[in-house]
């Protein structure tokens, strides 16, 4: 019988070790991988619904996770029953053991209002915050097409329609020099500091060893922007207007960037003609695809890269373009630029996720 209680003790905590391997550092890769695709899927359904909400004048709201906490509560008992018998009735022992375990994650949102919101959202993105992207590799002309309303007396298409909105041809005959010079590695942004301000400078390269569409390229780029020719670094700064042998961008608010993505969406006629929304303008200038081609219908495909619904309508980029997938990524990167010198101060809402 003392081999046989031992037995059962051995059996409960057998029991009692196999339930607490289920919580604690078991968790930390599963969670922590989740929790960040999560987080993620939910920031691309967030931004493509501001795109879809711009589109039909409604204005959208942003809204941050702070904080997450992923609460787990684990309760294990057991214990052994042994019954010695007397007579005819037959000795016996058991073992009976009970866990319970559950997942209460809690989730903080923090609204972006207010300042934050005017300066991460209202305000025009500074060129010396988005430039140095082209530098880590983003394409130069994606990324222009997306921020720059103008460079120098060059304007950028817009499909947001009013005069001037197919943009200028040497617009965009300036963005592809500059993305084939970029790829050359002979168009370089450079960040400076100094006077305890961030200053950003175009540097173009004049290499021997260049093929020798990289010097027509050059000339080009210098042409359209009226730089002189035997100066090689340039001063990038906001405005329509700068000094000779600077360059001059006159780049778009964040909700800008929206607003003219989502004027590319091509919408239902039943919602154009009952006045929910104004009709598509398409681009007519040197790039006529959508930036960002956002499909629309009754249902979306199973394997969209992002599906949201409004007013009864699915929209969705397809998970195939891989164009508008990566212009997609580099909006997400401008909006977290945006907000890396932001703190809102606007009340925290908690959520227990039962």
């Amino acid at each position: 019988m003392k081999r046989l209680r031992g037995t059962l003790v051995i059996v409960c905590a057998a029991m009692l070790a196999s339930a607490c391997s289920l919580i604690g550092p078991g968790h930390l890769k599963a969670d922590q991988v989740d929790y960040a695709r999560a987080l993620g899927e939910a920031n691309k359904r967030a931004i493509l619904a501001s795109i879809v909400q711009l589109r039909y004048a409604d204005a959208p709201s942003f809204v941050s996770v702070s904080q997450i906490i992923a609460s787990y509560s684990f309760d294990a008992r057991g214990g052994p029953t042994l019954n010695l018998g007397s007579g005819a009735q037959a000795s016996y022992a058991s073992a009976t053991g009970s866990v319970s375990y559950s997942n209460h994650p809690t989730f903080t949102f923090v609204p972006t209002t207010g300042d934050a919101f005017a300066t991460a959202f209202i305000r025009p993105l500074a060129p010396a915050l988005v430039l140095p992207l082209a530098q880590g590799g983003i394409p130069v002309d994606l990324l222009l097409r997306i921020v720059a309303q103008s460079i120098g007396d060059l304007r950028n298409g817009t499909a947001l329609g009013g005069p001037g909105s197919a943009g200028s041809p040497a617009f965009f005959e300036l963005l592809r020099a500059a993305r084939r010079l970029q790829l050359e590695g002979d168009l370089n942004v450079e960040s400076r500091n100094g006077n305890g301000a961030s200053r950003v400078f175009l540097a173009i390269r004049n290499s021997p060893d260049d093929p020798p569409g990289a010097a027509a390229d050059r000339d080009a780029l210098k042409r359209l922007l009226h730089l002189p020719a035997d100066t090689g670094s340039f001063e990038v700064v906001y405005g329509q207007w700068a000094p000779p042998g600077q360059i001059a961008i006159l780049t778009r608010s964040v909700l800008a960037v929206l607003s003219d993505l989502g004027a590319q969406i091509s919408v239902p006629d039943a919602e154009v003609a009952k006045g929910a929304t104004k009709s598509t303008v398409p681009l007519i200038g040197g790039e006529t695809r959508p930036t960002i081609v956002v499909r629309s219908g009754r249902g979306a495909p199973s394997n969209a890269y992002v599906t949201v619904s409004y007013n009864g309508t699915n929209y969705w980029i397809e998970h195939d373009d891989f164009d508008s997938k990566y212009a997609f990524t580099v909006v997400q990167d401008l909006m977290a630029l945006a907000q890396v010198d932001t703190s809102a101060k606007a009340p925290i809402v908690t959520i227990p996720a039962d």
